[in-house]
C-alpha cells in the first residue's frame, strides 16, 4: 500500500519565494517560521490521521439505512480532530471564529487534506465554499446564526444545484420555494449528486439550495439561493431527506446523494432572482478548489510511482551489464518526470491563483480580474493532469498497477471525476472564451500576457509561445467578431489547454528565476539545482505540447463543424 509524504519544501517555496506572498505576512501577523509550523503541523495530521482512512475508506464505502448515512470506521473521529486543530477555521473571517489567514497558505494546507484522502477533503472543500457564500450575500441575521457553526466544523454545508433533468442546464431547474407568511420560505423538489449531503460527522448539515420561486422569471434568471438546515433552530428536523446514494467509480467513503425537500424550511440567502450570481461565489471558489484536488491526487499518484520505481528490479540498460530498478530506464524517467513538472507547475499556478485571491479581498480589482480569468485554466487543466498523471502511475507499476491492492488504482478512480464536477472542463473551457475572454475584449487575458512576457528574459521559447497565445486570443476575438460563435465553442477546449501549458510555463520560469535567487543557500542548494533542471525538462517536453494545440484550435473548428448531426 502507499505513504504519503506532504512536499514541504515545495509547498514553502512556491508561497514564500515565488508568488509574492511575503508581501501578505505582515497583514496576516505572520513570519516565514510561523508558516513553516503551521505547514508541518498540518502534515502531521494528514498523514497521521487522515491518510491511513484512505484506502479502507474506500473499501468500507459509506452506509446507509432509513434516510440516515453513516461514515466509514475512523472518519468520524479524523474529524474531530481536523475541527479541534481549528484547521477549518483557516482562511475566514475572525469576527465569525475563523483565523484570518491568507487564502495562499490556506491552499497549501488544503492540499494536505486531499492529498491524504480526496474523499475526505470533500467535506471541508464544501464547507468553505458555503461559509463563502453566505458571509458574500446572506443578510447579517443569517451570518450570526450560521456561519460560526460552519466555520468551527460543528456544522457543513453542501451545494444542491444539479437535478436530474437538468444537470448542467440551469435554467431547466424546477425545485420551488414558496413564500410563508413568517418570512421563511418552504422548498419543494429534489436534487441529485449533493457531496455529503447526508452524513453523521457533523451536528448540522446546512444546505445552499438553488430553486424557483412563484411568478419568477424564466431561465437562470429566475433563479434564488436558499439556505435549508438538516435540523431547525429549535431541534426538530426539517423536511429534507436523503433518498439515496450512488454507487461511484471512486471517492467511495464520500456520500453523493439524492437529497428530497418536502416544504423544507428555508431562508432566502441575498436577493429574489440573484441566485445564480450567490451561488457563483461558492462555485467559483469549489472550482480552484477542485483544481487544487487534481495536484494534491496527482502528487500522491507520483510518490507511489516513484517508490515502486526505486524498488522494481527489471532488465538492464540496453548497453547491458547487472539488472536494475525500473528508475534507471530512461524511458520511466521520463514518464515520472513528465508527471512531476507538470505537477510543479500547477501547484505554483493554484497558489498564485489563491494569492490574487488574497490581493483582490483587500481590494485590489485588477487580482479579481485575473483571479476570474485563471479560475477555469486551474480548474480544468489541473484535474486533466491528474488524470494524465494517476493513468501514469498505474503504468509504471506495470501489471501490478492495475492490481487494487497495490492502491494505486483508487488514485486514477478518485482523480476521474475531477474533470466532470463543479462544471465539466468543456464548460470551464466555455467560460474562459465566452465570459473571460470574450466579455472584456481580451483585456485581462493580455494584461495577464504581458506581466508573463516580462518575466519571461531567459526564457526564449516561453517569450514565443507567449507571443503565440497573444496572437491565438487576437484570432479568438476576431472570430466572435466576424459571429462565428459555433467556431469558437469548437475551439474552446484546445484553447484552454494551451493557455494552461503556457502559464505552467510561466510558474516554472519563476521559479526558476527564485531558485538561482537561493542558490548559495546551503538548505536550498539541492533543491534549487533541482528546480532549475525541472524547468529546462518542463520547456523541452511539455510547453511544446502547446503548439499543437494552438494550431488545433485554429484549424479544428471547420472539420468539427463540417459533421452535421445526421452524421452520428
Amino acid at each position: 500500500m502507499t505513504s504519503y509524504a506532504p512536499p514541504l519544501k515545495d509547498m514553502r517555496f512556491i508561497l514564500e519565494s515565488v508568488i509574492g506572498f511575503r508581501s501578505l505576512l505582515k497583514s496576516a501577523d505572520l513570519d516565514s517560521d510561523m508558516v513553516s509550523g503551521i505547514l508541518e503541523a498540518a502534515a502531521l495530521v494528514s498523514t497521521e490521521t487522515i491518510a491511513p482512512l484512505n484506502a479502507p475508506g474506500d473499501r468500507a464505502g459509506c452506509g446507509f439505512e432509513g434516510g440516515a448515512v453513516t461514515m466509514p470506521p475512523g472518519f468520524r473521529a479524523a474529524y474531530r480532530t481536523y475541527c479541534e486543530g481549528g484547521w477549518n477555521a483557516v482562511p475566514f473571517d475572525p469576527a465569525h471564529g475563523g483565523q484570518g489567514l491568507p487564502w495562499a497558505l490556506a491552499f497549501a494546507i488544503q492540499e494536505m487534506w486531499q492529498g491524504a484522502s480526496l474523499a475526505f477533503g470533500l467535506c471541508p472543500l464544501l464547507n468553505q465554499g458555503a461559509v463563502e457564500a453566505i458571509s458574500a450575500h446572506a443578510d447579517e441575521d443569517l451570518k450570526k446564526d450560521v456561519l460560526p457553526h460552519l466555520i468551527s466544523g460543528l456544522w457543513t454545508g453542501t451545494m444542491n444545484l444539479t437535478e436530474s433533468q437538468a444537470g448542467s442546464d440551469l435554467s431547466a431547474i424546477r425545485a420551488l420555494a414558496t413564500a410563508c407568511p413568517d418570512g421563511t420560505w418552504s422548498l419543494t423538489g429534489q436534487k441529485i449528486f449533493i457531496t455529503y449531503g447526508e452524513h453523521d460527522l457533523s451536528e448540522n448539515i446546512i444546505h445552499l439550495v438553488l430553486a424557483r420561486t412563484e411568478g419568477a422569471p424564466e431561465g437562470i434568471r429566475g433563479l434564488s439561493l436558499f439556505c435549508v438546515p438538516k435540523t431547525l433552530p429549535d431541534g426538530t428536523q426539517n423536511s429534507v431527506t436523503c433518498a439515496g446514494l450512488e454507487h461511484k467509480l471512486g471517492i467511495h467513503a464520500s456520500p453523493t446523494c439524492t437529497m428530497v425537500f418536502d416544504g423544507a424550511q428555508g431562508r432566502l440567502v441575498g436577493d429574489l432572482n440573484a441566485g445564480l450570481k450567490c451561488m457563483f461565489t461558492m462555485m467559483n471558489n469549489a472550482r480552484l478548489s477542485v483544481g487544487l484536488q487534481g495536484v494534491a491526487i496527482a502528487e500522491r499518484a507520483l510518490q507511489a510511482a516513484v517508490s515502486y520505481a526505486k524498488e522494481r528490479v527489471q532488465g538492464s540498460l540496453p548497453q547491458g551489464g547487472a539488472r536494475i530498478a525500473i528508475l534507471g530506464h530512461p524511458d520511466i524517467r521520463r514518464i515520472l518526470l513528465s508527471a512531476g513538472v507538470q505537477i510543479e507547475a500547477m501547484r505554483a499556478l493554484t497558489y498564485y491563483a489563491a494569492f490574487l485571491l488574497d490581493r483582490a479581498e483587500e481590494g485590489d480589482a485588477d487580482s479579481q480580474s485575473l483571479v476570474d480569468l485563471l479560475t477555469p485554466v486551474v480548474k480544468a487543466w489541473g484535474t486533466e493532469i491528474a488524470v494524465e498523471v494517476s493513468s501514469a502511475a498505474i503504468q509504471v507499476h506495470g501489471g501490478m498497477g492495475y492490481i487494487e491492492e497495490t492502491g494505486v488504482p483508487q488514485f486514477y478512480r478518485d482523480a476521474r471525476i475531477l474533470p466532470i464536477y463543479e462544471g465539466t472542463n468543456g464548460i470551464q473551457s466555455v467560460d474562459l472564451v465566452f465570459r473571460k475572454i470574450m466579455r472584456d475584449e481580451g483585456k485581462t487575458a493580455r494584461r495577464w500576457i504581458a506581466q508573463a512576457r516580462a518575466e519571461s528574459d531567459g526564457f526564449p521559447d516561453l517569450a514565443a509561445m507567449l507571443d503565440r497565445l497573444e496572437a491565438l486570443t487576437g484570432w479568438v476575438l476576431d472570430e466572435g467578431a466576424a459571429g462565428r460563435m459555433d467556431s469558437i465553442a469548437a475551439s474552446c477546449a484546445t484553447y484552454l489547454k494551451a493557455f494552461g501549458v503556457i502559464a505552467g510555463g510561466v510558474m516554472m520560469a519563476r521559479s526558476a528565476r527564485a531558485a538561482r535567487a537561493l542558490g548559495d543557500d546551503p538548505a536550498w542548494k539541492d533543491f534549487s539545482i533541482r528546480k532549475i533542471k525541472s524547468t529546462r525538462f518542463y520547456n523541452d517536453n511539455i510547453l511544446p505540447r502547446a503548439l499543437g494545440l494552438i494550431d488545433i484550435t485554429r484549424r479544428g473548428a471547420e472539420s468539427t463543424l463540417a459533421f452535421s448531426l445526421e452524421d452520428f
